[in-house]
């Protein structure tokens, strides 16, 4: 779906699974500033919007999702995982409860998928799924944003931000109110910073949640049975999961950055050297410079100096071996 704001000055379309909104407007370190000073909007309008009503709404998706929400307040943010059979990571949800309806976000594309399984395991609750997509844009406001939120708009507020699911038709109408707007860059560049996983770009097949601290966050370890619920016991409590979420901080002195699927060696061992993981997203930060998250496997010693491709790596631990 593309977005009406690709029509302000500057806009450069961002590529791939984000495609129909802005990578950025001109200035990728001036839009990340703004930001990072609580200033502008991000235009997060290809995402998939769905809903969820009906009074067994909570204890139904309760038994569905990772997270505790049978009891989740009116209101109160949160973001669950949906899991294979097997543990491995199939959706990721952002939601919030309005009192009388779930609202959630979810990876551009990813809605059908998400909406034929919820609709296969509605049986006799009381539920209504819907994808809300066509009518709701998501538009994020960065932490200490002042700007106002239009009456009657739900809002999910987290550390990060606050998201609001903006009836598409007042996206221009917002954009030009509370401006500027800052592009999808900017907006990946700060959540690299902060560490924060993105279904299909830290995660692949065969992902399970400790790999990427997604424990807590978004998975609650004393709830009731929900599918890959086994995996996630077992590994928490008898052993480790193969790999881990890093944090790079790249040489500087490299033109170009380190691509999605980039192998990570040891230094000592260079590019071709054994493959102890890879570059899942990478990003040009306005004070650190290039950075980057990689999956590397669990036993890669924390103070190991790194290679991405060819690109000098120092690590920072995310997820402890």
């Amino acid at each position: 779906m593309k977005s009406p704001l690709l029509s302000l000055p500057g806009a450069v379309p961002a590529e791939g699974v984000d495609e129909g909104v802005a990578a950025h407007y001109g200035d990728l370190f001036r839009e990340q500033r703004a930001l990072a000073d609580g200033t502008g909007f991000v235009d997060l309008s290809h995402r998939g919007v769905v809903t969820v009503t009906g009074s067994d709404r909570l204890s139904w998706l309760h038994l569905l999702l990772t997270q505790h929400i049978s009891e989740l307040p009116a209101g109160q943010s949160t973001e669950a995982l949906i899991l294979s059979a097997n543990g491995h990571i199939e959706h990721a949800l952002y939601l919030v409860d309005d009192g009388e309806t779930i609202w959630a976000h979810v990876e551009p594309g990813t809605q059908d998928a998400l909406m034929a399984y919820l609709e296969s395991m509605k049986f006799f609750y009381r539920v209504e799924v819907a994808d809300r997509t066509d009518e709701f844009a998501v538009v994020h406001l960065p932490a200490g944003s002042i700007a106002p939120v239009p009456e009657g708009v739900v809002v999910r507020e987290t550390a990060h931000g606050r998201d609001l699911f903006l009836p598409r038709a007042d996206l221009e109408a917002y954009a030009e109110q509370n401006g500027p707007a800052a592009g999808l860059l900017a907006y990946e560049a700060l959540r690299v910073e902060t560490h924060r996983p993105r279904l299909g770009f830290e995660t692949d097949h065969r992902t399970i949640p400790h790999e990427l601290g997604w424990i807590g966050t978004a998975v609650h370890l004393q709830k009731g049975c929900y599918r890959g619920q086994e995996t996630v016991a077992r590994v928490q409590n008898l052993g480790k999961p193969p790999r881990r979420l890093v944090f790079l901080h790249l040489d500087g002195s490299d033109v170009h950055l380190p691509v999605a699927g980039t192998p990570v060696h040891l230094a000592s061992e260079g590019a071709e050297g054994r493959k102890l993981g890879f570059v899942t997203t990478s990003a040009r930060h306005h004070e650190l410079g290039p950075i980057a998250l990689a999956l590397v496997k669990r036993n890669v010693p924390v103070d190991a100096e790194l290679v991405a491709g060819d690109t000098a790596a120092a690590q920072e631990v995310v997820v402890e071996p």
